[in-house]
This record gives structure tokens, sequence and C-alpha cells, in this order.
């Protein structure tokens, strides 16, 4: 309950020092969403097996601007199971909103972005050839049925809050507790933000805990390149009594060229007295961006997994990433 009056209480402040602005009339206006990631891989060495073509997640959708600052959007995500034992395509809704922007204040409900770890996804740019840290290592879900407001107070600090079910948007609620974030983003230069954010994912019940989430970033974007490192804590991990989870990830890119780009990244995943150890690594990626006209790219990489479990061996392998999309 607490939770809850702090964070209406932020809502009724946000509410209060919105600016009325006037806006220019809006034609009412529509656009199509579709966006494809695919691939070609191939492992080396123990990994020599693992090669192919794959259609890894397909968008498709629609958004529609009424005017007046509210819009609507609706986006299918055709992908993948999570259980490995199923091949089958599995298709989930993953946008079904309304949004309302009125001067520096944004409103946002339904089947809606999360925003704890929406800012470092954009900042790294490549979300078709990996996803960021967070999102690649299970930290959070990328989208929930909820609402979310932002406020931009100054050109150099803006915040944000979010309240949703906390299961993610591929499975309905079944447990009864919430899914609370603060966000807050500053950019204290031109091209230099900073960004920091604490989550509570309650368990709704009363056997097991709930989930802390912090998260802070750095990264600076300039026209020829950008340069960014994340580090990231989630305690009780699954609901689990200490279970916890740390790591980090610093990430680079550089044009080299109109149509080209290249990218690096290092990410270290570890947990406190090893309890999951099989699933921690170090992992590295390097590679290059191609622009084939407006809509097509294509993404040849280079990468290492290293397990920390005693005896495993590093992966190696290459791809080449493919996105399409408008």
């Amino acid at each position: 309950m607490k939770k809850m009056v702090i964070l209406a209480g932020l809502l009724s402040c946000i509410g209060i020092t919105a600016q009325a602005q006037d806006t220019k009339t809006e034609e009412p206006k529509g656009k199509a969403i579709v966006q494809v990631f695919g691939n070609f891989h191939t492992g080396f060495g123990a990994q020599n097996d693992d090669r192919g073509f794959e259609l890894e997640r397909s968008y498709f959708g629609y958004e529609y601007n009424f005017g007046k600052g509210l819009s609507a959007k609706a986006v299918m995500d055709i992908g993948k199971s999570s259980n490995v034992d199923d091949y089958q395509r599995i298709a989930y809704i993953k946008n079904a909103m309304v949004a309302w922007k009125r001067g520096n204040l944004t409103l946002n409900g339904g089947l809606i972005s999360t925003t704890q770890f929406n800012f470092q996804e954009k900042f790294w740019g490549y979300r078709y050839i990996m996803k960021s840290f967070q999102d690649e290592y299970k930290f959070g879900n990328s989208a929930d049925l909820g609402i979310s407001v932002a406020y931009k107070f100054a050109d150099w600090i803006s915040a944000d809050a979010i309240i949703v079910n906390g299961e993610g948007y591929k499975k309905i609620q079944k447990i009864d507790g919430l899914n609370y974030g603060l966000g807050l983003t500053l950019t204290p230069v031109k091209g230099f933000q900073i960004r920091v954010y604490g989550g509570l994912n309650e368990s709704g019940d009363e056997s097991k805990k709930s989930i802390v989430n912090l998260a802070a970033f750095a990264g600076y974007k300039h026209d020829k390149f950008t340069i960014g490192a994340e580090y990231n804590q989630m305690w009780n991990a699954g609901y689990a009594d200490n279970a916890n989870q740390y790591g980090y990830s610093v990430f680079a890119s550089a044009k080299v060229a109109k149509f080209a780009d290249i990218y690096a990244r290092f990410d270290d995943l570890y947990s406190n007295d090893d309890w999951s150890i099989a699933k921690d690594e170090r992992a590295a990626i390097l590679g290059a961006q191609f622009k084939l006209g407006k809509y097509v790219k294509i993404a040849p990489n280079f990468r290492v997994s290293m397990p920390k479990v005693d005896g495993a061996k590093s992966a190696y392998s290459a791809y080449i990433n493919c996105y399409f999309g408008f």
C-alpha cells in the first residue's frame, strides 16, 4: 500500500506540473509496423553441428495517431518457444496500447513496452543482432500489461514510473503481486546520458520472495561513435530467496562509412555463491553492419561464449544477421 501511495503521489505531482500547451492541429494518420529478424550461423569446434538459417522474430502491427497527442498501437510478435523441445512458431500480442502526450508529459496504458531496459536497448542499437544485457539474461520483460508515465522536467532531467502485472506479455496474470518501477534519466551534456532504474516485482506469495532489480547505465553518443556501459543486479531471481544475479555490459560502435559501422560488446554474468553457475558466463561479440538501402541491414559478426562452470569449453560461432523493417 505504501508503494501505491508513493507512486500515486508521483503521478499526481507530474499531472499537476504538466504544462497545458497549445499544439498545432494534427491530421489523423497511421503507419504499418513490419520488422523481421533473421540469421545464418555456424559454430566452430565442439559447436560445429550448430549451423543453419533461422528466422528469429517477426513483428507485424499498426500505429495510428489520432491527433492532439493521442495514439494507439497494436503489434504481433511471432517467434519461437522458450521450450527447447518445441520447434513450432508461436504468436503473441506484444503491444496493444494507447498513448497520450501533452507537452512534457507522456502516459501509456495497456500492453505496453516496459521501462526497465528499453533505454539501454535503444542506446545499444543492434537489437536484431543481440538483445541488451537484461533482456538477454532474463532480468525482466520487454512488455507487460499496465500503465506508465514519463515527464521531462528540463532538457537535462526526466523521470518515469511504471506499474505492470509482472508476468510479461507472453503469459496471463496468475500472481496477485504487481511490478513497480521508477527511473531517472540525466543528460548533463549533449550526447552524454546517465540512467538509473529500480524495480520491485511482488511475489504475491508469502512463501516466496519479491524480485528486486537495480540498473545503472552511462553512455555517450556522437555522430561518429557510441560507447556505453551498464551494471545490473537482481535479487531473488525466480522469487527464490537469496538467488541473486549480477552483471555488466560494455559496448562501442563507430561509423566507418555512410552505409557501414562496426561494433563490439562484452558481457559478464555471475551469481552469488555460484547458485546459477550453469548459466553464468562471459560473452563477447565483434562485427560490422551494412545498410542496404532504407529498409534492409546485414550484420556479419563473430561471437564467443565463455561458461564459468568447471570443465566447460568456450563456444565460438559466426553469424550473419539480417533485418528488414519499416
